[in-house]
């Protein structure tokens, strides 16, 4: 997957969304935030990336102080400073090689890591304009499931660092997608053991399994919409899906 083209394509399509809406629409699924403050997030955001990676940080540096990391006020100059902010992330890998160790909140990571949590950070949020604004979303059936996999990467990771589980030891979870070109990508078997969480392409029936097309299982594995309200199939222990959702980041 080219995730350089998909963090421009994303960022665009996240910035139309936005670009004509009322910046104080509040958004529901980030609670007390309104679009002007998920557009200066997402913005801001590739900016501070783009610092970590092109000075080969080995420590967070404060958002605040990330330059240009405010959005000007006229709304055509504030969609360039989105824009922008993409392609220094991907200008920020080229310059240092997508292989030069950088820090991460997951610990050090190649530097081609920040393109691909970029792009699925947009994919997410703008998901969350989108439900703010009742307009429509759509995701590329391949991009939709690489979120699903980075997402359950991520909270495997957590789990491991911070003695969280976010499913009972023996516990497994499965996730279906129904999108006919997906194949073997589309299934992700999610198991517990005393290590802690592991998963894999699997197809294996789980305590709990949920099936449904790749962008509406990433809109109900990252709590965006209900199963219910995504149309989702969920199959087995629900106790099992809630408790997943209690214990997974928001």
């Amino acid at each position: 997957m080219d995730f350089r083209a998909a963090l421009l394509e994303q960022t665009r399509a996240f910035g139309e969304l936005i670009r004509t809406a009322d910046p104080t629409t509040p958004v529901p699924t980030c609670p007390d935030w309104t679009l002007k403050q998920l557009f200066r997030h997402v913005g801001r955001g590739n900016r501070w990336a783009a610092q970590i990676v092109a000075h080969r940080l080995s420590e967070a540096p404060d958002p605040r102080e990330v330059p240009e990391g405010k959005p000007p006020d006229d709304p055509d100059a504030a969609i360039d400073w989105l824009n922008d902010g993409a392609e220094l992330v991907i200008r920020a890998v080229d310059h240092v090689g997508s292989d030069a160790r950088v820090w991460t909140f997951l610990g050090p990571r190649p530097a081609g890591w920040w393109i691909r949590r970029r792009v699925h950070e947009v994919v997410v949020h703008r998901a969350d304009a989108a439900l703010a604004l009742g307009a429509d979303y759509d995701l590329p059936s391949e991009l939709a499931a690489d979120a699903i996999s980075e997402w359950i990467e991520r909270v495997a990771i957590e789990t491991k660092r911070r003695g969280q589980r976010p499913l009972e030891l023996g516990k497994t979870l499965h996730l279906h997608a129904t999108d006919d070109n997906l194949g073997g990508i589309g299934e992700w078997q999610i198991t517990s053991d005393e290590e802690g969480l592991d998963w894999s392409h699997a197809h294996a029936k789980g305590d709990v399994a949920l099936r449904g097309p790749a962008k509406d299982l990433l809109l109900t594995i990252t709590r965006r919409r209900s199963g219910a309200e995504a149309g989702i199939e969920v199959f087995g222990d629900n106790a099992i899906w809630d408790d997943w959702l209690e214990r997974t980041p928001f």
